[in-house]
């Protein structure tokens, strides 16, 4: 009776390990890949702020004139992805990079000095698909609350130029993210043509 009651534990832990659920983590995993509907467009990622965080910016412009409003940016990549940098200092296929942007204040609360994030102004996200672009990569921008937002031609769209001509490594500006560019320096996979300083 004893051997029986000791083995009790051990029936029940091997019956939930069995019979747990596992589509929760089939459907983690695969949001974190790019999904796109039956009309092409990229369905909005919903789960970012559990990938890879890689950087904020503040009051960034990429232009002499300086666009008025500071806004902050936060930069997040798929796990995957990000693994797959870290070992081999380039994207693979199905990367995505989200960019959430948020208004900013330095007044409110006990705030005294410097400024924090406010209201959420909007969500741009760049995929390389190298069977769905021809151009490899591909940028989108999801006006307000919008579920799916189609692919910029990189004809009329000026993010894909600048990061075509600027960014470090591919289409990735790795110089503001310190961590990914001492990856990208061991690895030697940095344009040869991208200002750095």
């Amino acid at each position: 009776m004893k051997k029986l009651l000791a083995l009790v534990p051990l029936a029940l832990l091997i019956a939930a390990a069995v019979f747990v659920p596992k589509h929760d983590i089939v459907s983690a995993a695969a949001t974190s890949i790019p999904q796109f509907d039956s009309n092409g467009k990229l369905v909005r990622p919903v789960d970012f702020r559990r990938w890879v965080y890689l950087s904020s910016g503040f009051g960034m412009s990429y232009s002499q004139q300086p666009n008025g409003m500071q806004a902050f940016t936060n930069v997040f990549v798929n796990p995957t992805s990000y693994d797959y940098y870290v070992a081999n200092g380039k994207w693979p296929d199905k990367t995505i990079f989200v960019l959430e942007e948020y208004g900013s204040t330095s007044q409110g609360s006990i705030n005294k000095h410097g400024s924090y994030q406010t209201e959420f102004m909007g969500l741009d996200v760049e995929v390389k698909d190298e069977a769905r672009f021809a151009d490899k990569w591909a940028y989108f921008n999801f006006q307000g609350e919008a579920k799916t937002a189609a692919a910029i031609p990189p004809a009329k769209n000026d993010c894909w130029k600048c990061h075509d001509q600027n960014a470090a490594v591919e289409h990735s500006f790795v110089q503001f993210y310190p961590e990914l560019l001492k990856i990208a320096r061991a690895k030697n996979t940095l344009k040869p043509t991208v200002k750095l300083e």
